[in-house]
């Protein structure tokens, strides 16, 4: 097995275990988003079609819940922006 498609596997493992982003994995395996997102949208599919399928209803779910993680990081951000505002005032 070559190298690449070691790493190809151990992607599309850890989408699965993890239920992981395109973003989370590629941190997690230190390379780059687009290199997973090519190895597990495109060279995945020529080499396991079936784990390819699996690993596409997972992207599938992120993409659809992507809007909602944004609006969370949002609301997290000035919540944590209110918080230190509030605690300088204290101290004033």
């Amino acid at each position: 097995m070559l190298y690449s498609e070691e790493r190809i596997f151990a992607e599309a493992n850890y989408i699965l275990e993890h239920h992981a982003t395109v973003r989370e994995t590629a941190k997690v395996m230190h390379t780059g988003k687009s290199t997973v997102h090519k190895d597990v949208t495109t060279r995945l599919r020529q080499i396991h079609p079936g784990l390819a399928g699996q690993v596409r209803k997972i992207l599938n779910v992120n993409k659809a819940e992507r809007h909602i993680r944004g609006g969370q990081a949002t609301h997290d951000k000035y919540a944590a922006k209110r918080q230190s505002a509030g605690e300088a005032a204290q101290q004033a």
